[in-house]
């Protein structure tokens, strides 16, 4: 499987990390509560077909890229960097990604 690198052109599979659903990147904040909290951390989608995943380019330039791929057929739709997505989520607390702390330039557009 190759993955469009928006920076670095099509690439291997064994240079990105998958972190799971894109809504990763819109956590809640504290003043969400705890209903919003448990929702983030437990209720997540499971689709069949197209879905919006979070994945790092580890071994390329480091960005965070949304990869819309087919979960029934391991197609990849498209992929953009995370930085430049803003759809998927209502989070007061602005965009989030794992290992990085809200708010971080690296946290959702790569090495700076």
């Amino acid at each position: 499987m190759r993955i469009p690198c928006p920076l670095c052109g099509a690439r291997d599979l064994r240079e990105f990390t998958p972190w799971g659903d894109a809504a990763l990147m819109h956590r809640p904040g504290f003043e969400a509560g705890p209903e919003a909290a448990h929702a983030y951390l437990h209720l997540r989608e499971n689709p069949a077909g197209p879905h919006r995943e979070l994945w790092y380019h580890e071994l390329g330039c480091a960005a965070w890229l949304i990869v819309t791929r087919n979960t029934l057929t391991h197609e990849v739709l498209g992929a953009s960097l995370a930085m430049d997505d803003r759809t998927g989520g209502a989070s007061p607390a602005g965009d989030y990604a794992p290992g990085s702390p809200a708010g971080d330039s690296q946290a959702s557009g790569g090495r700076t």
